[in-house]
């Protein structure tokens, strides 16, 4: 039963934890994760011949994409034009790195962003 309790207690921690946390922070870290996994997956990463899996990349940059246009209204400009440029070198990075790229305005999150080229 102690293990249920502490279990309880925990849930109740982490719930007040996000409670603290604003909107903005939460966005522009979700942002920042996917980001990030679509750098390792383009082969940005330490080992790009083992990190490396464009399908990955494509649904993780698809994802950023989405998120980045539909908050940057919401997280101002500062956050946004950050965030649009990681987006932006990752599309560049998944381009390059495809042995048959799609056409402009085809690639990972380009129906969300416009043609990346």
């Amino acid at each position: 039963m102690a293990v249920s309790t502490n279990y309880d207690e925990e849930t109740a921690q982490a719930t007040r934890d996000i409670a603290d946390v604003g909107a903005v922070e939460i966005i522009t870290t979700a942002a920042v994760h996917l980001l990030s996994a679509a750098a390792v997956k383009v082969g940005l990463a330490d080992d790009p011949s083992t990190q490396t899996d464009l399908d990955e990349a494509r649904k993780l940059i698809t994802a950023l994409a989405g998120l980045v246009t539909a908050a940057a209204p919401e997280i101002s400009d500062m956050h946004a034009r950050s965030l649009r440029d990681g987006l932006r070198s990752v599309q560049l990075a998944f381009r390059e790195a495809s042995a048959i790229p799609d056409a402009i305005g085809q690639g990972p999150g380009e129906k969300y962003t416009g043609p990346v080229n």
